[in-house]
Order: structure tokens, then sequence, then C-alpha cells
């Protein structure tokens, strides 16, 4: 799983002319499923997004967590993250997971941090859609959990 974290001052989406969710401080999640993911990915991937501490105390050092701050998360589907560009020029997306196992996953993503008593927004699934965000600092970090697996299957405790 491919997070792309970006700490926000106002982050919004809108898709097939409905109306926009919008959120004001806090993070957007741009969430890519990997054809390798599971159930697993999706818990560690959401701790760790509701956890980082990204945003400044009131010394200005990155001390706090989105938990901490009380701030919002909007999480969007994204399986372009998968994209493979080392060939030729059209990118290929066959590291991305197949749309129902991304489906779910996605869903398990969003529902961990929804757990963890992140407010949260979403996008919509598969949609076609338009993406604002204000990006502050700018802060923006990448998570990927094909990292943190072990030859064994299991995780490092890093």
């Amino acid at each position: 799983m491919r997070v792309v974290i970006q700490r926000v001052s106002r982050a919004g989406v809108s898709s097939g002319g409905g109306a926009a969710v919008e959120i004001g401080g806090g993070l957007c999640a741009l969430v890519g499923v990997a054809a390798a993911d599971c159930e697993a990915d999706a818990s560690w991937a959401a701790a760790k997004t509701a956890n980082l501490r990204i945003f400044e105390d009131e010394d200005g050092k990155m001390n706090r967590s989105l938990l901490e701050t009380g701030g919002e998360a909007l999480i969007i589907s994204q399986f372009t993250l998968y994209s493979d560009c080392r060939k030729g020029r059209r990118p290929s997306f066959a590291g991305a997971a197949a749309p129902e196992k991304a489906h779910g996953l996605y869903e398990s993503f969003v529902r961990h941090v929804r757990e963890l008593g992140v407010s949260v927004k979403t996008g919509t699934f598969g949609a076609d859609m338009r993406v604002e965000i204000i990006n502050e600092g700018p802060v923006t970090i990448i998570l990927d959990t094909a990292c943190i697996k072990t030859d064994d299957g299991g995780r490092e405790s890093k």
C-alpha cells in the first residue's frame, strides 16, 4: 500500500458534478493498493497516518500528530500511485490491485483511521475526481508498506 500524505490547511474533492467534500486543517491522504497488499497493510498504514508527528508544536517543531491536533483527514483512492514508468512512455499499472480488492482495502484503511478517532471524509472510489490541496509547509510524506515487509511475510518493528 502506498499512501501520499500531505499536511493541509484545506483540501477538497469532487466527482461527477456532485457536491464537493472539503476539510479544513489536517491531512490529505492519497491511497494506492498493490496486488500483494493485505488487511495488515491497511491497518499499519492507517495507524501510521494518524500518528505521524508532522504538525508543529508551540516551539515550531514537528512533534504533534493528527490525533493530537484534532485535525481532519481527506482520504482519496489513487491507483496511479502504482504506475511503472521504466519502459516506454505509457505507464503500466500492473502492480496495482484489481478494483475489487483495492476497494476493500481502501475501505479498510478508511475504517481504521476512523476507529482511531479521526474525522474522515472521502472521495468516490474509482471515480474521475477533481482534487484541491493547499499543502502546508509544504509537508509531504510517502508511506509504502512494501518497504517494511520482511522475507518471511512479517513486519519489521521500525
